[in-house]
């Protein structure tokens, strides 16, 4: 009995001794590692990466509606009366003028602003509105509309700054063909763009246009991705819609407010980065200011809101 006993006692003594080792093996195992999505700098890039193959993709499909746009907001400049030109009239125009094709002069500088602008304005949107609901989550309630706006204001103003360059090459290749031949600059791409602007004009002429930029993206962004997410908001409240169609409804309704605060700041952007020294060594407008009194006189104040629905055309994608 006491040898059975004693083996007893030994072998419960060696299951004993055998469940700290279990334990330990469990313990010091390793946590399975995280994808490569998941990564927390990863998480961080997403939204700029997001919002960036967003802006280039709708920039893809849009850039004829674009091209037309600016066509409408140059024409008759500086006359009051006169014909007044339409959409199809433009886009006639450039196709008579010379190819399909040219309705996409320009692309390049376009793809280079919305990886730089729209990654920059989005990314930043998202970061700030994370900020805020982290914010309004602690605090028991949503965030408002007052802090979307001014997330909305604020990313666009910052991105404008960054961007201002490509828009002003954007602006520069697609007026090119409304001069006559000879005075033509034919830039080959963004690149041939930027580097002769910035070799015969002066690095700083890259940001001419600057101020009514960076305004025109806080009235973007302020219409666009601030009632986006209010109407989203909304309609996902008081609606029984599919969160398909939630989005593209807010993004019908976000376009709408989008292109009515921007468009005047569009128009005067537009001018301002097309215009050059004529022969006398001046330019046509002085600044922002100078732009909107000039043109309200001599074009009269609807002359700001030409192309209203190609604008809006071109906006909504976007959204």
């Amino acid at each position: 009995m006491s040898v059975t006993a004693s083996k007893v006692e030994t072998s419960k003594g060696s299951a004993d001794m055998a469940i700290p080792s279990t334990n330990n093996t469990v313990s010091t195992a390793k946590s399975p590692k995280k994808d490569f999505l998941h990564q927390p700098w990863v998480r961080s890039l997403l939204p700029f990466v997001n919002g960036g193959l967003a802006g280039m993709t709708a920039t893809t499909v849009i850039q004829p509606i674009d091209m037309v746009k600016v066509r409408l907001q140059l024409a008759g400049e500086g006359a009051k009366s006169g014909p007044r030109p339409t959409a199809m009239k433009v886009t006639r125009d450039i196709i008579k003028a010379g190819k399909v094709m040219d309705l996409y002069t320009g692309l390049s500088a376009g793809l280079l602003r919305q990886a730089v602008y729209t990654t920059a304005r989005l990314g930043i949107f998202d970061t700030f509105m994370g900020t805020l609901t982290t914010r309004a989550k602690e605090s028991g309630r949503q965030v408002g509309f007052s802090e979307r706006a001014g997330a909305g204001l604020a990313a666009g103003g910052l991105a404008a700054v960054v961007g201002n360059p490509a828009d002003l090459a954007l602006i520069r290749m697609q007026s090119d063909g409304l001069k006559p031949k000879e005075a033509r600059a034919n830039y080959k791409s963004v690149v041939d763009a930027l580097s002769r602007i910035a070799k015969s004009e002066g690095i700083t002429a890259l940001w001419a246009g600057a101020y009514p930029t960076v305004v025109r993206a806080m009235a973007l962004n302020f219409g666009q991705l601030a009632f986006f997410s209010e109407a989203k908001q909304q309609l996902k409240t008081r609606s029984n819609l599919s969160t398909k169609t939630q989005t593209l409804t807010a993004s019908a309704i976000a376009g709408f407010f989008a292109s009515f605060f921007s468009l005047p700041f569009d128009f005067v952007k537009t001018r301002l980065q097309k215009q050059q020294k004529g022969p006398d060594g001046k330019l046509p407008y002085r600044g922002m200011i100078h732009c909107f009194g000039k043109v309200a006189k001599e074009e009269g104040l609807l002359r700001f809101y030409r192309g209203f629905t190609t604008y809006y055309v071109r906006i909504a994608p976007h959204a």
